[in-house]
Parts: C-alpha cells; structure tokens; sequence
C-alpha cells in the first residue's frame, strides 16, 4: 500500500502533467490558424488557394501576410467581382499596419475606381481620418492637419447625412486647435526673442484666424503687452504713436471683453501708458 509521500508524490507529479497540458492547450489555441509558408504561398500558381489563404490571414489579422498576398492576386482578380472587397481590404490591411501614407492611397483610389460602391463613403472618411493619424506634434509642420480639416469638411459637405458627421466635426475641432496652439506658440517665442512688434502682429493674427476661441481675451492681452514693450523700448521722437496704439488697444479689449478676468490688468497698463504719455508732454 502507498505509504503517504508517495501518494504526494504522485499527486505532485499528476499536477505537474495536468498544468503542461493546459499550458499546451492554451498555447496552441492562440497560435494562428494559418501555418502555411507566406513564401510557399506566393510561388503556388493555384490563384484560388492564394485568395483563400489572403483571406484566412484578413481574418486572423496577420495583415502584413494578407496584404502582400492580395496585391500578387491583383493582376488576376481585377475585373472580377472579388476586386472590389479585395481592394478594400488591402487599403485596411495597410491601415492596421499603421501604413496610414500607403492606406490613405488606397482610400483614395477605391472612391475613385469604386464610386457607387456601398463602402466608398466610408473609404471616403478613412482617407480623411488617415490624414488625421499622420498629424504631428503641435511644434511641428502642420500640413496633414490643415488635410484633414479640408478632408473632413469636404466629407461632411458630401455625406451630411453620414453618422461620421459628428465624428468628423469632433476631429476638425481637435485639428483647429492643434493650428491656434501652433500659432500662439510662434508668437510667444517672437515675444520671448523680445520681437515686440512682431509678437503683437502674430498674436492679432491668431486672434483673426480663430475668432470663435475661447483664449481670444487671452490673445488680445499679448497683443497689447508687446504693443507697450514695443513703445517702452522706442526711441522717443516714436513713443507718442506707439503708446496711442496701447491705448486703443485696451479700449478695444474693454468694449469686446467686458467681462473678462483678464480686464483688470488691461486697465493697468492703460494707466500706465497715460502716465508715460503725460511725462512725455512735459
């Protein structure tokens, strides 16, 4: 009869085999369905198994392998009522590759090749939204975001109905101010360089371009402290016309911010600009 350390020896043993068989069981689970060479399948002349293949793969998400396999069959398959849906989903297998230059390509070219398809519509916003996932850091060039807020708005113009609409409309928001931070950090550094006029030119600038921001009273201030900077470090004969340009900036930001927490500075420099133009009179 077993004595008890073999019995817990045995137990252990069997714990050990049952854990390497889930292990084994779950491992493979996760393994791809497909486990053909990629290499292999390209060089098969049976267009028929590729297609399958390319297929399998689009559904496991392997969209590198799907993709290189689509784009052989092209030759073969254009014409064919599989070209269409083909063509679609090698613009996504690049798209999920983060291959956002080639996938917006392929966007592109399938509205065009394809426009009364069901799906031209949505490669129409994707071509968009890839331009919108190529958009830099704010202190970078900003191209792809002024694509993508031309893209967006020529997509809702096109498709009101669309329910990316509000989508759309959401990311035009976030492009625009990604554009006003740029352009007020470009100010702020003529400012920090000690550039008074020309902080105060770009500042009124952003001012222009976005009339509707919330920071607008904020724009206004810089505009007129580097206005005064500009005035303090004139040479004299210049400070009269230059100080006049402080104050009828603060009357300006008074009557279009008149409840504005950044007011009360605007006040003081305006008093201070009336006392230097005072001694300058003396």
């Amino acid at each position: 009869m077993p004595t008890s350390m073999t019995r817990i020896v045995l137990l252990f043993a069997c714990l050990l085999m049952l854990s390497a068989c889930v292990h084994k069981l779950f491992t493979h689970s996760n393994k791809p369905k497909t486990s053909k060479s990629l290499g292999k399948i390209l060089k098969s002349k049976d267009n028929e198994y590729k297609y399958k293949m390319a297929e399998q793969y689009y559904e496991e998400k392997n969209y590198s392998s799907a993709q290189q396999i689509y784009e052989d069959l092209f030759p073969y398959i254009k014409g064919t009522d599989r070209y269409e849906l083909m063509y679609y989903k090698v613009a996504f297998c690049y798209y999920n590759q983060k291959d956002y230059l080639n996938a917006e390509n392929y966007f592109k070219t399938f509205t065009e090749t394809f426009p009364n398809s069901s799906k031209s519509e949505e490669c129409e916003y994707m071509r968009a939204y890839t331009y919108y996932k190529q958009s830099p850091k704010v202190d970078l060039d900003q191209t792809n975001t002024s694509k993508t807020i031309g893209l967006m708005q020529a997509f809702i113009n096109t498709h009101p109905a669309s329910v990316k609409v509000k989508e759309a409309n959401d990311i035009i928001d976030l492009c625009r101010q990604k554009l006003e931070q740029k352009e007020f950090n470009n100010a702020q550094l003529y400012y920090n360089l000690g550039y008074f006029r020309a902080a105060a030119i770009s500042f009124g600038t952003v001012s222009e371009n976005f009339p509707d921001s919330k920071r607008g009273d904020e724009y206004k201030l810089q505009v007129i402290r580097s206005y005064y900077k500009y005035a303090e470090q004139s040479i004299e004969d210049k400070q009269p016309e230059r100080f006049g340009k402080v104050i009828t900036e603060c009357s300006e930001f008074a009557e279009r911010y008149t409840d504005s927490k950044l007011l009360p500075e605007v006040i003081k420099i305006k008093n201070q600009t009336n006392i230097y133009l005072k001694n300058l009179k003396k």
